[in-house]
């Protein structure tokens, strides 16, 4: 056959495999991403119809008492000392509380609905100034998650895995709670039911050393993203401390740096949880909050109060099971689903 012919055939059928190529590639993403379940995003109208229903509990107490406050037409020194007191109810901390009613009532509402707008304004000015985005900017970006057990912290993780995925990064995972092989195998059905690459060790492993793994394994695959899994064994400051600072300088040496450090707590726990986030800030120098279960408690001001203690931004919060009800934080549309009209 004529060497010409034979060029001209192969040439036809490398471009033939490269379409086919292509397009199953197109179609095995296309089906990745039709499984990736949906995050919530700020500014949804969805996200923000649907908050107050998520904050049902806490609304149903805060909203409900400064509904019969402003029912009572009356803004006398009664109605100031009970409104802090539902206000601390909800767990927003005694001094914000008390701030909160020193600045509302110094505006001289002559209504209740007056009062309830300069509480809204109030309370959403307490969350300005703060960056709520992740610190993502470096070729490859590490995000080392921290919180105690039970807390929601593994499928935080998996959660905005999915977000950052969404987004178009590509997110590889560190299981660096070695202590618990359930934290470990959780984390492993995420990745796997995400399609995203994940760094193990041993049960009872050096956690530096699987912080170590997954940093590799990001540079490896050109991963724009590391989120590692910690330990969250508080009964032990001490050994916890050194744990973390050891996770945080290998990180920093192979990676350049930890670009966040975000702290998971359970917002059932209320001024409990303000305790663990002090006590984390202290060991880990906690960077942005995630704050969970809101959809489960009475007790949703506490986000106010851990933020306020902290001076650091709450950047989600958790108001569901379900991945998509992982919901970037907007104070503005929190403050609303609590207390707004």
């Amino acid at each position: 056959m004529d060497p010409i012919v034979i060029i001209v055939i192969a040439v036809v059928l490398l471009s033939f495999s490269a379409l086919l190529y292509q397009r199953l590639a197109a179609k095995m993403k296309a089906e990745a991403l039709a499984r990736r379940p949906q995050v919530a995003e700020p500014g949804d109208s969805t996200t923000i119809r649907g908050l107050r229903e998520r904050l049902s509990k806490t609304r149903s107490v805060l909203g409900r008492q400064l509904s019969d406050l402003i029912g009572r037409g009356t803004l006398d020194d009664s109605f100031w000392i009970d409104l802090e007191d539902s206000l601390v109810a909800a767990d927003v901390g005694v001094s914000v509380a008390t701030e909160a009613v020193k600045n509302v009532r110094s505006t001289t509402p002559e209504t209740g609905e007056e009062a309830r707008d300069g509480l809204v304004t109030h309370l959403t000015s307490l969350f300005a100034g703060r960056e709520r985005g992740l610190n993502l900017g470096r070729k490859l970006s590490v995000v080392l998650v921290v919180g105690v057990n039970g807390s929601g912290k593994t499928t935080t993780i998996a959660k905005i895995a999915a977000q950052l995925g969404d987004q178009g990064k590509t997110v590889v995972l560190g299981a660096a709670d070695t202590f618990r092989a359930a934290a470990a195998d959780q984390l492993k059905t995420w990745a796997d039911r995400l399609g995203i690459e994940i760094a193990m060790g041993e049960e009872g492993a050096d956690p530096a050393s699987v912080a170590f793994s997954a940093v590799r394994l990001g540079q490896s695959k050109g991963a724009d993203v590391v989120i590692v899994d910690t330990a969250g064994r508080l009964q032990n400051k001490a050994n916890l401390m050194n744990e973390l600072a050891k996770v945080q300088r290998v990180i920093a040496r192979e990676a350049g740096a930890v670009d966040e450090v975000l702290l998971v707590i359970d917002g059932t726990t209320g001024q409990n949880a303000l305790t663990q986030a002090k006590a984390f800030n202290e060991v880990a120098g906690v960077t942005g909050i995630v704050v969970t279960k809101l959809d489960g408690t009475a007790r949703g001001g506490v986000a106010i109060a851990v933020e306020q203690q902290l001076d650091t931004p709450i950047k989600y919060i958790g108001v569901g099971e379900q991945v998509a009800d992982l919901v970037a934080f907007s104070p503005e549309d929190f403050v609303d689903a609590l207390i707004g009209a």
